[in-house]
């Protein structure tokens, strides 16, 4: 709380998240108080009016009509979300060619008033902000983030608090996933089962997919929201200068909806709303009765959502039932497809059609490449990058979204500490990071590149604040990965004014994830010899640490530089300040085996969602997380056969080696087919096979007193997953941890 009659906000650019194109400081003031009035062009109504509301609902200020802070339309401002910021001694003025250009002005001041005007706290009688000017405008296009609402619903209240997170962040599409396996969560009026029962799943999954037996908590879970929900929601979000665009599954991601109209799936059979997470392979067939359903559902869906484009889904169609399916071979033949693929070209292209009848165009998943193209989908690129360039190369629009950079579902830390996630790691720095323009495009084609956007998949987050807590602050660094120039990003200052802005998110109520304190920790080679360095993301902080395995304090060692491991370690570190410890502390038990520290090389190069700490990683003397396979240790490998060379060095005298492949899947990871092993420039002749049965499948070979300066591993990976498995007719992943030699 504030109590005194004045307080001083420094404008700087290190407090503006995303960080503006430019902007300059000054030593003059501007004072807001209750002589300040507000003036406005008609035609800037709505940001001028957020303006207004925004100070007088955070403060005990009124403001008058005047022309101390003016809305000004600037017809020379090119780009049409751009905006001019000046803040002078005796005026603010806000200048803009459109309402959201300067909406988008009024997010930047916003950032520059003290925290507490967001709950209203602010008490003083005025305010000293100190002046800048700023001009500004958005790198892409589309700046998105993603909600599922299928796994788990939640309040109209808490959509439209997500939607103002992402106004304050100059963020302007919402992708709204309503429908799926596990829920129909939209009304549409002429189905009633699919409120009555695609709404609702008897109960639901506990605990991770990966532990067997799967158990469940016997409580039935669902509901809707209404179309006036809907449509609130809509216009809340058009306030705000934020697009929504819904998503209706297909063909695949269907069970819920057939569980309601079994005639919509192939055998007509009854199915049930899903209890667990994955991939089913309930789909629509392709018939009359299908595409008659659809379009009804979609003509209901476009009278809520004026959306330029409607999400169709489009991923994960498992093509079981249509090949087992009389109907859909035969319209194969009468069509003159190939194959399913190319029938699922041919579901797409005729919704698009239906779709663009109507004025609207569809994005999908980026399976909607396969078999062919509709004519006129953007394409949103998940697997990877590869089917974002295959599109923009073809002349269609792109959003990314890949897995290894934009999936928040994935853990964020390595603490053990973190809540149950589906997998994956993927930390601050790296979304921070990531490039939305693919290596592989030419300049003209990178236009095709429309911009990116986070994606917050639920299976595992069943509250509000947990999806606050895998949201935050991961959309921030987001934010301005689509908005900031590249010259202007900097992830040390992108830290410093995170920081500032937890007090922001402290006001507004929002649980963030606070990783800034936590320590990184790396083993490290120097000519063959290995060293653990520390490092932390804020300035002005100390390292301690100790090596026995005590808690760390403030009489503890202070780091300063690499530390030397000569031997098994029992390593813990926290970060302090001159008082006391900050955050978690960083613990970890090396084991010192022949192999950390040497030369190591894999021919494949690793996933980018999951290249852990790269080749090096695997003989590093720390194994990977028991029960996530997307830490910093665990590799993956997409589909591919691997060979490993670690070179000792020198002869070296070898008993034992061991590691472990992760085996989940409900992630479409397996173990893999055989490894086998060679020394030095031998023939690959010891062959181990592996049964499929464990979450982890061990790897444990001995061979007493071998001498050997190059072990050579060839790893066969599991290859096209069968049928009758998860991930079916998709290719495998491989994940290895630690590869320890005794």
């Amino acid at each position: 709380m504030i109590n005194c009659n004045s307080q001083t906000h420094e404008a700087e650019r290190s407090v503006i998240i995303p960080t503006p194109s430019n902007s300059i400081s000054a030593s003059w003031n501007f004072i807001l108080n209750k002589k300040t009035g507000i003036e406005y062009d008609e035609r800037l109504k709505i940001s001028a009016n957020f303006l207004k509301e925004y100070i007088e609902n955070g403060s005990k200020l009124k403001l008058r009509r005047n022309s101390k802070i003016s809305f000004i339309v600037d017809e020379t401002i090119v780009n049409p979300e751009g905006y001019s910021l000046e803040i002078l001694p005796g005026t603010i003025k806000i200048k803009a060619k459109t309402d959201q250009g300067a909406f988008y002005a009024v997010q930047s001041l916003r950032q520059l008033l003290p925290p507490s005007f967001e709950n209203g706290s602010f008490e003083g009688k005025y305010l000293e902000i100190k002046s800048i000017i700023i001009t500004d405008a958005p790198q892409f296009l589309y700046r998105g983030m993603h909600l599922d609402v299928s796994r788990h619903m939640f309040s109209v209240g808490f959509i439209k608090k997500y939607i103002d997170a992402m106004a304050m962040l100059k963020m302007n599409t919402f992708h709204w996933h309503l429908t799926d396996d596990q829920g129909w969560r939209i009304e549409i009026k002429k189905y009633p089962r699919l409120q009555e029962i695609s709404a609702f799943r008897d109960e639901t999954l506990v605990g991770h997919y990966s532990d067997l037996p799967h158990q469940f908590d016997g409580k039935k879970y669902g509901g809707y929201y209404t179309q006036e929900e809907v449509k609130d929601i809509v216009a809340y979000a058009k306030q705000r200068f934020v697009t929504v665009i819904p998503e209706i599954e297909m063909p695949g991601h269907a069970q819920a909806a057939i569980a309601a109209y079994p005639e919509l799936g192939c055998t007509s059979e009854q199915v049930e709303v899903a209890k667990k997470w994955g991939v089913f392979e309930e789909i629509y067939c392709p018939n009359q009765k299908t595409f008659a359903f659809l379009e009804d559902v979609l003509e209901e869906v476009l009278e809520l959502f004026p959306s330029e484009y409607i999400h169709i889904g489009g991923d994960e169609a498992p093509k079981t039932r249509w090949k087992n399916c009389s109907h859909c071979q035969a319209l194969i033949k009468t069509e003159g497809l190939k194959d399913e693929h190319e029938l699922q070209s041919y579901f797409i292209t005729k919704m698009e059609k239906y779709l663009n009848s109507k004025g609207r165009q569809i994005i999908g998943w980026d399976e909607i490449l396969e078999g062919g193209l509709a004519p006129n989908a953007t394409v949103m690129s998940w697997r990877g990058t590869s089917g974002a360039v295959e599109a923009a190369k073809s002349g269609h629009n792109v959003v990314m979204t890949p897995t290894s950079h934009c999936y928040f579902d994935y853990y964020q830390s390595v603490s053990e500490d973190e809540p149950l996630a589906i997998g994956g790691f993927l930390p601050l720095e790296k979304v921070y990071g990531f490039n939305p323009i693919p290596e592989g495009l030419t300049k003209e084609e990178s236009k095709y590149v429309l911009g990116a956007q986070g994606n917050i998949w639920t299976e595992y987050m069943p509250t509000e604040k947990q999806v606050e807590y895998m949201v935050y602050p991961r959309m921030l660094a987001m934010s301005e990965v689509v908005w900031s120039h590249t010259n202007r990003k900097n992830y040390k200052d992108f830290v410093l004014r995170l920081e500032n802005f937890y007090r922001r998110l402290d006001a507004l109520g929002i649980n963030y994830a606070n990783h800034l304190y936590e320590i990184e920790g790396n083993l490290v080679s120097e000519a063959g010899k290995p060293f653990f360095e520390f490092k932390t993301l804020t300035e002005d902080k100390t390292i301690r640490y100790t090596l026995d395995g005590s808690e760390p304090n403030l009489k503890s060692e202070i780091y300063k530089s690499k530390i030397s491991i000569t031997n098994s370690t029992k390593l813990k570190a926290a970060v302090f300040n001159t008082e006391a410890k900050l955050g978690k502390t960083f613990n970890q038990n090396i084991d010192f085996h022949k192999a950390v520290g040497k030369k190591i090389t894999i021919d494949k190069v690793p996933h980018k969602a999951y290249s852990g700490s790269g080749a090096e990683g695997l003989i590093n003397g720390i194994s990977g997380s028991d029960s996530r396979y997307g830490d910093k240790e665990w590799l993956g490998f997409w589909g591919e056969d691997i060979e490993i060379t670690i070179d000792f060095g020198e002869e070296t005298e070898i008993n034992t080696i061991e590691t472990r492949f992760y085996n989940g899947n409900g992630q479409w990871i397996y173990a893999p087919k055989a490894v086998k092993l060679a020394f030095d420039d031998d023939d690959f002749k010891y062959i181990s096979v592996f049964n499929f049965e464990n979450s982890f499948t061990k790897f444990n070979f001995e061979i007493e007193g071998k001498k050997a300066r190059v072990l050579r591993f060839k790893i066969q990976n599991y290859g096209i997953i069968s049928e009758d498995k998860q991930g079916a007719g998709n290719k495998a992943w491989t994940f290895i941890d630690e590869i320890i030699i005794n």
